[in-house]
């Protein structure tokens, strides 16, 4: 085994418009990000994945292309990674790779859940193993199947002193609660609601750009308060933790249903500034309902970039907020190196006790194992 023990993590989130490549060492009980590289999604790619995200018929064809094409992408990025890092792919011990989720629905009566980017064709493109599928195995203990990146979360921000809340931006929102270690709380995370999802969709619809940068546009509008109370309405903000959700459940079509009013009747600008204030006041309630007060909370994800929406977050937070930079993780990273991380555990056979995060009943193997 290598000395520095590398392993590579690949994550597309919900914005879907790039594969997040984190070449990490685990040598050390803490993760260290050697590397790391956002490969792009192609805009043809990412406008036929985001057909996916809303359920409609006969898409099993899409999926099955799809699923190979991202395949290829996220071998790609690891490929990449590896050249642009000066590192031989044998010095490598996996990939963990998290794919694209296309489907979410822990809920159902059958809950499942849905990730696509072959793994056998990133093992075969890269010749390295592959430890994806992370969670279904969670689902099978009776678990939501997500979020896991609090397991990650609690393995590298767990503070002695204080209780942190950890907030991962991304097109959807969660946050982990850190009690300080040693004080006998228990963690929890959960999935508030949308972060940049539905405002991504808003601005793409009506600006034909594929995000607000830094949230310029959002800014100059004025939020519609009938309207965000219209959407705060909505049963999912209510529900208890643990929780999970995602893009095939808040998409632009659950915004217009649940509105109340044609949302054609208002500015754009301004029902964007409405969806940024939806993001910030959902996380907020759910940080302010937690059984333990934080006394900081630490951003992660895209969402970091958005400085509007950094700034109402600070305007609402009932402690200081920052990102995870004060305290030696990368905020664009997180996740891509979460699931490096959690390829080591499954290698080592490492069970974790996903409960507190995801409801699982028992600790679980996460992900299956793809040979080179």
């Amino acid at each position: 085994m290598s000395a520095d023990e590398l392993y590579v993590g690949l994550i597309s989130g919900t914005s879907a418009d790039g594969i997040d490549a984190a070449l990490v060492s685990l040598r050390q009980d803490r993760p260290e990000l050697i590397a790391h590289h956002l490969h792009p999604i192609p805009a043809a790619t990412r406008k036929l994945l985001v057909s996916l995200f809303t359920p409609d018929r006969n898409q099993i064809d899409l999926m099955g292309e799809l699923d190979i094409e991202l395949g290829r992408l996220f071998a790609a990025a690891a490929n990449t990674l590896l050249q642009q890092a000066g590192v031989p792919a044998s010095a490598v011990q996996a990939i963990g790779s998290h794919g694209q989720t296309i489907r979410h629905r822990p809920d159902n009566t059958a809950p499942f859940t849905l990730q696509i980017g072959d793994p056998h064709t990133i093992s075969q493109l890269t010749g390295l193993p592959v430890v994806a599928d992370f969670r279904r195995r969670d689902m099978a203990c009776g678990g939501q199947g997500a979020p896991l990146a609090p397991l990650f979360h609690q393995h590298c921000l767990t503070d002695s002193r204080e209780n942190r809340v950890i907030l991962n931006l991304g097109g959807i929102a969660n946050i982990t609660l850190l009690p300080a270690r040693g004080s006998g709380g228990r963690p929890l995370a959960m999935d508030t609601g949308p972060a940049s999802g539905l405002m991504d969709a808003w601005c793409q619809a009506h600006r034909n750009q594929p995000y607000d940068q830094a949230g310029a546009w959002a800014a100059q509008g004025q939020v519609i308060a009938p309207l965000l109370e219209s959407w705060l309405q909505d049963p999912y903000f209510s529900h208890p933790a643990p929780k999970s959700t995602g893009k095939e459940y808040f998409h632009l079509e659950w915004a217009q249903q649940k509105a109340g009013m044609p949302l054609g009747d208002f500015e754009p600008v301004d029902v964007q500034a409405t969806l940024l204030a939806l993001t910030a006041t959902t996380i907020m309630d759910a940080v302010n309902g937690l059984p333990v007060r934080a006394n900081g909370v630490l951003v992660c994800g895209g969402g970091v970039h958005n400085q509007a929406l950094m700034d109402r977050l600070r305007a609402l937070c009932p402690c200081p907020l920052d990102t995870t930079s004060p305290v030696g993780v990368d905020p664009d990273w997180v996740e891509a190196m979460c699931f490096a991380w959690l390829a080591k555990c499954h290698i080592d056979g490492t069970k974790l006790d996903t409960g507190p995060f995801t409801g699982a009943h028992s600790e679980v193997l996460l992900g299956a194992l793809y040979p080179a």
